[in-house]
């Protein structure tokens, strides 16, 4: 089954309570309007609703199904507001907190740390560094993670990775610009997370260097030689491995004569660490412009939730995309915690 349908098949079979507080932004309202008629998840509007309700009927969207809470509501804001303050590790006082409440963003991502929903989703008239401030300071980090990153999965019409399928995970292409050897261990270790949970893979995962195994030597190649290292010490159930190079990651061939040892990653990885974001960038669009890949993402991981961003230029279709993505990724975090 393609990737995006069994993403659809996913959602609908267990929608989640989805947050939006930019719902005055006509586009973001027409993914509302999709994502709503096929069950893919509830929608749950965070503003003025006088004001969105107004915008609806003016474009002649049907709102009928969605919860609206009202930025203006001060019994649910106290609500929700006592429910947070008892949250551990806060890094905003009441005063603070109250302040930040009159945006809808704040509002949202305040609901959802408190479980009243299951994903925040904005983007479109906010910029990813102040989605990323928001939702790191408000909702956290996971444990034993110290950055937020990102993950794409690009489809490669004309080649076959060893798993005999056309798709590659690739992160951070998009965030961390230049992460330390912790960092590098974290954005791994959210990817396999991201992966497993949006695909079903058992995540193989490789950090990339020019370097394989030692053959090169430098402070690049040490800072992803100790990112395995930190990464394997954290989740030794997980399959992460490196230093490669990417004929090593994904050549089963290359492999064989390169790595002189046991590995369950080398020639067989489904997941790519690039060591810095002009690696990462560059990688992605060279796969883009040669390899005519498609790309999906970037999502964004890291946090203690889900909480999605979205580019300010995105296509309603790619908006509708990443809403699935984040529903299915809720569905599995809630897996987790049962």
């Amino acid at each position: 089954m393609d990737l995006i349908e069994n993403v659809r098949k996913k959602a609908k079979e267990n929608p989640k309570r989805v947050a939006f507080p930019e719902a005055n932004d006509i586009k973001m309202l027409s993914a509302m309007t999709e994502v709503d008629k096929e069950g893919y998840c509830k929608v749950v509007v965070v503003g003025n609703t006088l004001e969105i309700q107004n915008l609806c009927k003016e474009n002649i969207i049907d709102d009928s199904n969605w919860e609206y809470i009202d930025i203006n509501n001060e019994e649910y804001k106290e609500k929700v507001l006592k429910k947070y303050l008892e949250l551990p590790n806060l890094v905003y006082g009441e005063k603070s907190l109250r302040r930040r409440m009159s945006e809808p963003l704040y509002f949202a991502l305040m609901m959802e740390a408190v479980d009243e929903v299951d994903v925040t989703f904005a983007g479109i008239t906010s910029t990813t560094g102040d989605f990323i401030l928001a939702a790191q300071t408000i909702v956290g980090l996971k444990d034993n993670l110290d950055v937020v990153s990102s993950v794409g999965i690009a489809k490669l019409p004309n080649y076959t990775f060893a798993n005999g399928d056309n798709l590659i995970a690739v992160g951070d292409c998009a965030v961390c610009t230049n992460p330390s050897a912790s960092e590098l261990a974290s954005i791994a270790i959210s990817t396999c997370e991201t992966i497993k949970a949006v695909t079903g893979w058992e995540p193989k995962c490789a950090l990339l260097s020019y370097s394989t195994d030692g053959s090169g030597q430098g402070d690049l190649v040490d800072k992803v030689k100790l990112a395995v290292k930190i990464a394997n010490e954290r989740r030794p159930d997980l399959k992460i491995d490196g230093e490669f190079q990417l004929d090593t990651a994904i050549v089963k061939e290359v492999a064989k004569k390169k790595i002189k040892r046991p590995s369950k990653v080398a020639g067989e990885a489904n997941i790519l660490i690039f060591p810095d974001l002009n690696a990462g960038n560059i990688g992605v669009k060279l796969i883009q412009q040669f390899g005519g890949a498609d790309a999906y993402g970037p999502l964004l991981q890291g946090f203690r939730k889900i909480c999605c961003d979205c580019s300010r230029g995105a296509p309603v279709s790619e908006l509708v995309g990443n809403i699935l993505f984040s529903v299915v990724r809720a569905g599995e975090l809630e897996n987790e915690k049962k």
